[in-house]
């Protein structure tokens, strides 16, 4: 049968902390472009005791990423995929957003759906911006079901627009994407799901608060139920969760964990 192997992709905050949780027992592929920050993650977790492997990867890139999949098989059965590779609006043009967001959701799931194991599953990270990302039911079919090499073709896919606009879409597209791509992930007895984060507390995330969002950011903390920012223990305590056997009858769906972020703006809209 072979060892089983976890991938995880990108090492910011939520992926090391992914990689931490699901990593024990199983040989670990961690996957990002920035080679010095992958090269510190593998550093790290191998001293931690995972059996981990590091792999360069342009997820905007067809054959980048299916060279990826390719390589995860080679180790064994791929039974966990986390997807977390992703840029914001304050760290990229509005091109890369869609480039990386958006397209390289799309490529991550064609060629890990290839090499799942049966009994495995994924999770994409995707943003509690999905849920405030109000697009006509076809501009949402098309970011679910267009062939990945068409999607930056797609007519309302807008290099002109703000960076903030091209995230929303972008990660509105990875919920649309996983449901759809759900069915066939389906046939290989694996399952598939996203986790739409709120504002967490990772470089990332910080950076984003500093930036021209950040007082709208800090409003939704401060209105939500719990009142705090996310750890990116709580978004790899949920991924952990739906990557797990115990959420076996849970494919196709998008777990929003936001500390109450999104239910707080849309009660004080409906007051």
């Amino acid at each position: 049968m072979g060892q089983n192997v976890a991938v995880v992709v990108g090492v910011g905050g939520m992926g090391r902390a992914i990689a931490r949780r699901i990593g024990g027992g199983r040989r670990l592929m961690l996957a990002d472009f920035d080679k010095d920050s992958l090269a510190s993650a593998v550093e790290v977790l191998a001293g931690e005791g995972h059996a981990v492997t590091g792999r360069q990867v342009d997820v905007s890139d067809a054959e980048s990423v299916a060279a990826l999949a390719g390589a995860a098989a080679e180790l064994g059965r791929v039974t966990h995929i986390a997807h977390t590779a992703g840029v914001s609006p304050t760290q990229a043009p509005t091109e890369a957003v869609f480039a990386v967001d958006l397209l390289g959701t799309a490529l991550v799931l064609d060629a890990f759906g290839e090499v799942v194991a049966e009994g495995g599953a994924g999770v994409v990270i995707a943003s509690m911006a999905a849920h405030l990302a109000p697009l006509p039911d076809d501009q949402v079919a098309a970011l679910a079901t267009t062939p990945a090499a068409e999607l930056m073709g797609l007519p309302f896919i807008d290099r002109n627009v703000h960076p903030g606009v091209a995230y929303a879409v972008a990660k509105r597209g990875n919920v649309a994407r996983v449901q759809a791509a759900a069915v066939a992930w389906g046939r290989r007895a694996a399952r598939l799901n996203s986790i739409s984060p709120g504002v967490i507390s990772t470089p990332m995330g910080r950076h984003e608060l500093e930036g021209e969002s950040g007082a709208g950011m800090r409003a939704m903390v401060a209105g939500s139920a719990s009142g705090r920012l996310g750890t990116p223990d709580d978004i790899a305590h949920a991924a952990a969760f739906l990557l797990d056997p115990a959420a076996s009858f849970i494919t196709g769906t998008d777990l929003l964990v936001d500390g109450g972020a999104v239910a707080g703006a849309r009660a004080a809209r409906s007051g």
